[in-house]
This record gives structure tokens, sequence and C-alpha cells, in this order.
């Protein structure tokens, strides 16, 4: 992902940019919004906020409708950024699936939906070593 975004012209790649820009191509979003999305707290969701526009790819401004609201805004140059790396994962899903048995990819698809949703602390419960045998699990 990096190398194809440093070939064209993005060399500041970070893991969760994909899932930023994706949101934030919709127009702005709330902070609060984008810590849900990827699923941190607000605390979490304002430093990643803070590194886009330190990096000039956004900016933070106060919703007109409810001042509380603090929102994400991409620059020109974060919304030309985030259409490179929806381009590029679009590319490397593409790339993936010609590789790939279809329905493998969809079980695969399936599986990982499934990790997303339970999150980290279910993870933790499925990988603590308690399997019905009393054991880690199957060898």
């Amino acid at each position: 992902m990096a190398a194809r975004l440093t070939r064209c012209g993005f060399d500041d790649y970070r893991r969760s940019d994909a899932a930023v820009f994706r949101l934030l191509l919709a127009g702005p979003v709330p902070v609060g919004r984008l810590g849900n999305s990827l699923g941190v707290t607000r605390q979490a969701a304002r430093k990643v906020a803070d590194g886009l526009a330190t990096r000039g790819l956004a900016t933070t401004e106060r919703d007109l409708l409810d001042g509380r609201r603090l929102n994400v805004v991409l620059s020109a140059a974060g919304e030309s950024y985030g259409r490179a790396v929806v381009r590029v994962v679009r590319e490397l899903n593409a790339a993936l699936g010609a590789r790939v048995d279809p329905e493998d990819l969809a079980r695969t698809r399936v599986v990982l939906a499934e990790v997303v949703a339970m999150g980290a602390d279910g993870l933790r419960a499925v990988g603590g070593g308690s399997h019905e045998s009393g054991g880690p699990g199957p060898s």
C-alpha cells in the first residue's frame, strides 16, 4: 500500500489512512463519529484529526448547527490523497481477487468481518486459552 502510494507521489501513508479517508471523502465528519468508525476513543480520534492537520490533509472546524461538535474537513490536498488511497485499495483488492479462489475470498471476508465486529476485547476472550477442553485450543 505504502509503496504504491509513494509511486503516486504520496510518501506519508499511515495505517489508519484507508479507513479515515474513505469516511472523510464523503464530507465533513464529527470527531466522535470518526472515533466510532475507527473503533477508538474520541481522544484518539482527535489525535488522528490533529495528525491529518499537521500533514496538511485536513482541518477541524466547529459545526455550524451544533457548536459543541468538531468536524474534520479534508483540504484539497487531503481530497487528492484520499482519492489515491481509495484507488490503490481498489487496485490491491482486484489483484488479490485475481489470485485467490472467489469462494475462499468470500469466506475470508466473512471471517474478517466477524473479527472486526468482535473487536479487541472479544478477540482476547476467544484467544485467551479457554477452550472447551480447558486447553489452549486445537493443535
